[in-house]
């Protein structure tokens, strides 16, 4: 054999050993898709005490009178945070960590909120010593002001709480806004505090992700302070249901960097340091992390800061229906294709724009157990739905209160559009329902 030969032949070789190996790579990253509706069913938020939260209790705005205004955050551009070349490459991957951590970690802060327990109170001489109850979470800074940026459920009930920092210092800071809703909550550090040793985290719109991206966790697990973990964004707008309201958070990034209780309100990087969302919920039968985790998308924390800052509160849009994705044997039943698109209307709140518009949602014959179908809605303002997550991403994240909104419906057969006029969504449901009913 000649030296050309030997050198094809080995050439040839190594080609194939590397086709090998990346198809072995492949296989070991597929990904295995899961129903929303039962992933949904057992979401948990994850609480700082360590207690969970079972989840089975439930913009491009146009100009009305009482928009809210978002004008005061800076809408960076979002950049492709995608790794470079040399991502198989562990050395530069673990400098790469190393120096974003070392980046931030003066920026996370643990929370320690203090909220009345009546069920810790005591009798002494027949007086009543009230209790409390301790929450550990974290957070991170936002400004040179001394503003922080946790989740709601974190300091939910209190009215301050100390913020303690890497280097041991430790503040008291109010509560100057929250949205129970969206859960995210701003704080401002009440204390003398120099504005040299605060380094806020850049925050950017979070619409650009995709799937794949490596995200990197920073919070107080099981209060441990200062942890980090990695991972990558597994899917985006997820549906985080809230069982403080009965109302879902849109728009949520799915993750399988590991959260667990005590990273709530801890931010959720890119792999420059910047902030895409907010930790604060995980999907787990057992209360420790399971693969699953998500965070508040940080476009929702861009446009509701300065409202909250200002105001102390913010008011999300109101459709005001309860319903689910129309499955093949409902869709048959009612006459339709079998993979027919769209939500069926299962109830209609009370004074709500969609009463107020006309829908019609399932009714049940007084003598059996039989359901007719009423309304359901294919489309709102010309974009076709596929499930009730989409209604409720379009209406939360594209729309404000006042705005005019068009319904594509089918009644029975009759294709029509009902308007109707988006209000304030009220604090909470009265009467929590099933998960598989998520009101937007």
């Amino acid at each position: 054999m000649s030296k050309r030969d030997k050198v094809m032949l080995v050439t040839a070789l190594s080609l194939s050993i590397v086709a090998i190996m990346q198809g072995s790579l492949f296989d070991t990253t597929r990904v295995t898709g899961v129903s929303l509706a039962s992933l949904a069913a057992a979401i948990t938020h994850v609480q700082d005490d360590g207690k969970l939260i079972n989840g089975n209790n439930p913009n491009q705005p146009s100009t009305p009178t009482n928009r809210q205004s978002s004008s005061d955050i800076v809408d960076t551009s979002f950049k492709n945070i995608a790794l470079q070349s040399n991502i198989n490459d562990p050395t530069t991957q673990t400098a790469n960590l190393t120096a974003v951590f070392k980046q931030v970690e003066n920026s996370v802060v643990q929370i320690t909120a203090r909220t009345p327990n009546p069920n810790l109170q005591v009798i002494i001489n027949g007086n009543p010593l009230g209790g409390q109850s301790t929450r550990l979470g974290s957070g991170f800074v936002y400004d040179k002001q001394g503003h922080i940026i946790t989740n709601s459920h974190v300091i939910d009930g209190a009215t301050t709480a100390d913020i303690t920092f890497i280097d041991g210092n430790t503040y008291t800071a109010k509560v100057i806004g929250k949205d129970t809703s969206g859960d995210i909550a701003v704080l401002q550090i009440t204390d003398n505090f120099s504005s040299e040793n605060l380094v806020p985290l850049m925050i950017l719109n979070s619409s650009s992700l995709q799937v794949g991206q490596q995200v990197i966790a920073i919070g107080n697990p099981f209060g441990l302070s200062d942890t980090m973990t990695t991972g990558i964004v597994s899917q985006m707008g997820r549906l985080i249901p809230n069982p403080d309201t009965g109302f879902s958070i849109p728009g949520g990034i799915q993750t399988d960097a590991p959260i667990n209780p005590g990273n709530s309100g801890g931010p959720l990087l890119n792999t420059q340091g910047q902030v895409i969302g907010i930790n604060t919920a995980i999907n787990s039968a057992t209360g420790g992390f399971s693969g699953i985790g998500f965070a508040v998308p940080s476009n929702a924390v861009i446009r509701e800061l300065a409202t909250l800052t200002k105001t102390g509160t913010f008011n999300h849009p109101w459709l005001g229906i309860a319903g689910g994705k129309i499955t093949p044997d409902l869709a048959q039943s009612a006459g339709l294709p079998r993979n027919y698109k769209g939500v069926v209307v299962g109830t209609v709140q009370a004074g709500s724009p969609a009463e107020k518009a006309g829908l019609q949602a399932v009714t049940q014959n007084d003598s059996s157990t039989t359901q007719h179908i009423g309304d359901i809605i294919t489309g709102v303002d010309g974009h076709p739905l596929r499930s009730i997550d989409d209604l409720i991403n379009y209406i939360d994240l594209h729309r404000s209160i006042g705005d005019n909104v068009v319904l594509a419906v089918n009644r029975h057969g009759q294709i029509m559009n009902l308007n109707l006029v988006l209000q304030a969504r009220p604090p909470s449901l009265g009467n929590p329902i099933p998960q598989e009913s998520i009101l937007p």
